[in-house]
């Protein structure tokens, strides 16, 4: 019999708050596990500490607080913060630092009379610029931004037809994007060239993708950023000169340094990029300064090289940049440059005793509107000419329509963005196949599982490129074994055997002619045959000491004969071990790919399976493709999604799926109400229908 509606509502508010009970149960049973003892709060002095909005300064702001840490002070945060943000509140003595300056472009924020800037820690290596693919650059003379006001130029780069060439640009709203206008202005490209702006992440991820397939691509970026790990100038792209030094009035001074010495793929030297250099600096209150002068001294002296963030912001992004990921980063530079960071330390205070904090975070309830970071992974989250679909964003949208509110998604890059931004309240949800896990349990709290499935296999569908990919495997598997060398000690025990019969029997023995020439091969041919068939008796020994030699010669051949002969079966029946792979049970013993620090690593590795490791998947689907790996372990339905798309007809998924994957909206810790509300609409979803028909949307009915 139906529920009434009374006790649907007693039900829902059962299961809700069971679930509340068990995340902060989750939570409360966490113990921090630095190995610091506890410490009273009034032996140790404490600095606020900011960091900036983008995350490829995140890894920075870590080292910075492990320094401090090591100098014995409790750090409170880093707190994320808008750059005019900061600079008010670090001038009004709400926060005391962050290191995130960049300087001249941050001149025009700061009080002078509060606050400081203290020390370099990367001298005018943050620069900015144009930069357009090195074919395209060579085949058609492009060296200057000034060369697409040739329309004929301009169209190579016209992605919407439109007859302008597009400049993947900035957001709105950041500096840059109105420099990059300017220039469009100034050098009379209006009609050229448009800048393209949207959400930054997805947008040069798209650009990389074109870049690959061989398409010409246009756009700015800025170091450090991983962009210049994954395109790099001189090699894979080139920078774009400006016709002529040009910024708004605002940064005007900065003219005479928009000419760099020493820009790798740039066309002259000194390169006119358009855009001053910046150097990145710690800025702090000048009162907290003067009353801790250890804190300025440290400051003064750390130096982080461009190309370690350059490497770590890629890295960070390859492996999706968890904030665990960030914070294991920081500390194994801090590790790997031990020997200068004691000696930043002692400079900056000889008697500092390192001190564990925790992180202090923001938080602001959700509106009317929902703010969502996303993450792009097919076939949760996929962009698209500049509109977002998938599994999680038609869930999403859904839910929000059920609480009553409209949906704006945005793009990141990293997990890290993701939590940052849901604690300072900037987004309300993270979606993007994000799993479950415990350490991620820790930085944030999830909604009930969005999709509870688990890891599958991915191989090749039988043909002709399976049959070639075996024959490859049983090569191999021979070219193991012992048998190369078994051939080796057969070879040379012929040619013995051939010289020494021939020398015992070539003087009374017409089956053995006398002219070494003719009589080598006849040998030759009586010792492969005597050790393989026990002779044909067509040439036999006739003297003493030859007929003695035969008889030791059939008895070595015949162990010879039968080793090369096991080797043979030995390297069969691996061959035949190995068979197809129907199951979890059929891997060991196969080249398996997996994508780095997933549930699959985890698997492959603890079930003694060394896997190939790929940071992207779709990595994982080239060598498959390539037969360079029997098989790819992943998460079910990135794979079935694959192979219902893309790999159609090409590639299968076999077996049962194998250890569970959850996945889960992100949301604050703290908004416990919106959690309940998100989490009660999934299950109105469920109940009504309308999420089986959004997963079979996706998933064509395998997940």
């Amino acid at each position: 019999m139906a529920q009434s509606l009374p006790e649907t509502i007693v039900r829902r508010t059962l299961i809700a708050c069971s679930l509340s009970a068990l995340a902060l149960l989750a939570v409360g049973a966490v113990v921090p596990a630095s190995g610091q003892p506890e410490e009273d709060p009034a032996e140790a002095k404490t600095v606020r500490m900011a960091r900036a909005t983008w995350d490829t300064g995140w890894f920075q702001a870590e080292v910075y607080r492990l320094l401090l840490l090591r100098l014995g002070y409790r750090v409170e945060g880093p707190v994320t913060m808008e750059n005019p943000d900061f600079y008010r509140a670090v001038a009004a003595g709400e926060v005391d630092l962050w290191v995130n300056g960049w300087f001249p472009t941050h001149d025009g924020l700061i009080e002078e009379d509060f606050v400081e800037r203290v020390g370099t820690q990367v001298d005018a290596g943050a620069l900015q610029g144009y930069f357009v693919d090195a074919a395209t650059a060579g085949a058609h003379g492009i060296t200057n931004l000034g060369d697409l006001a040739d329309p004929e130029v301009a169209a190579l780069f016209d992605l919407d037809a439109d007859g302008r060439a597009d400049l993947i640009g900035c957001e709105t709203g950041w500096t840059c994007s109105h420099i990059i206008q300017h220039h469009l202005e100034a050098f009379g490209l209006d009609a050229t060239v448009e800048q393209v702006q949207g959400d930054y992440s997805p947008l040069i991820a798209e650009t990389i993708a074109r870049f690959e397939a061989g398409q010409p691509v246009l756009y700015y970026t800025w170091t450090p950023n991983w962009t210049v790990g994954e395109l790099v100038p001189g090699r894979d792209v080139v920078w774009l000169e400006t016709p002529f030094p040009s910024l708004p009035p605002d940064q005007s001074a900065f003219l005479d340094q928009t000419s760099i010495l020493g820009i790798p793929g740039c066309a002259n030297d000194p390169c006119l990029v358009g855009w001053p250099p910046n150097d990145i600096r710690a800025v702090a209150n000048s009162g907290f300064l003067e009353a801790n002068p250890a804190v300025r001294r440290l400051l003064e002296q750390v130096v982080i090289p461009l190309g370690d963030i350059s490497e770590q912001n890629a890295h960070m992004v390859r492996d999706h940049g968890d904030p665990e990921d960030i914070r294991q980063h920081a500390q194994e530079w801090v590790a790997r440059n031990s020997g200068v960071v004691s000696a930043w330390i002692e400079a900056a205070d000889p008697g500092a005793v390192a001190l564990d904090t925790g992180v202090g975070t923001d938080t602001v309830g959700a509106g009317g509107v929902l703010q969502v970071a996303a993450r792009t992974l097919p076939p949760f989250v996929i962009y698209d000419q500049g509109t977002y679909n998938g599994f999680e964003v038609d869930l999403v949208k859904l839910i929000a329509a059920h609480l009553g509110m409209t949906v704006e998604i945005y793009a990141v890059d990293t997990v890290a963005k993701q939590v940052d931004d849901i604690h300072r309240g900037v987004a309300d949800v993270g979606l993007g196949g994000v799993a479950i896990t415990g350490p991620r349990e820790e930085a944030i709290d999830f909604s009930l599982p969005l999709l509870d499935t688990g890891l599958t296999i991915m191989i090749p569908t039988s043909g002709s490129q399976a049959v070639w990919d075996r024959i490859s495997v049983f090569l191999s598997a021979i070219w193991g074994s012992d048998l190369p060398w078994l051939l080796v000690v057969f070879a040379v025990a012929v040619l013995i055997a051939a010289h020494l019969i021939w020398w015992l029997e070539r003087t009374h023995n017409p089956d053995f002619a006398t002219p070494y020439g003719r009589g080598i091969w006849d040998s030759f041919y009586w010792s492969v045959v005597t050790m393989s068939t026990v002779g044909y008796g067509d040439k036999v020994a006739r003297g003493r000491l030859g007929r003695l030699f035969a008889l030791i010669w059939i008895a070595l051949g015949t162990l010879v004969f039968a080793s090369f002969t096991a080797a043979i079966a030995s390297s069969l029946a691996v061959n035949e071990l190995r068979g197809a792979i129907d199951g979890p049970a059929d891997l060991p013993g196969h080249r398996i790919a997996t994508v780095h620090d997933s549930a699959g690593y985890d698997y492959l590795t603890g079930l003694g399976v060394g896997p190939i490791v790929v940071h992207g998947v779709d990595h994982a689907y080239d060598l498959l493709a390539q037969g360079e790996v029997d098989a790819v372990v992943y998460d079910a339905p990135v794979l079935q999604f694959h192979v219902a798309r893309q790999g159609q007809g090409r590639v299968t998924t076999v077996g049962p799926l194998f250890e569970k994957v959850q996945y889960g909206l992100m949301v604050s810790e703290d908004d416990i109400a919106l959690r309940e509300e998100i989490d009660l609409a999934l299950l109105d979803l469920i109940e009504s229908g309308a999420y089986k028909q959004i997963h079979d949307r996706w998933f064509g009915g395998f997940g």
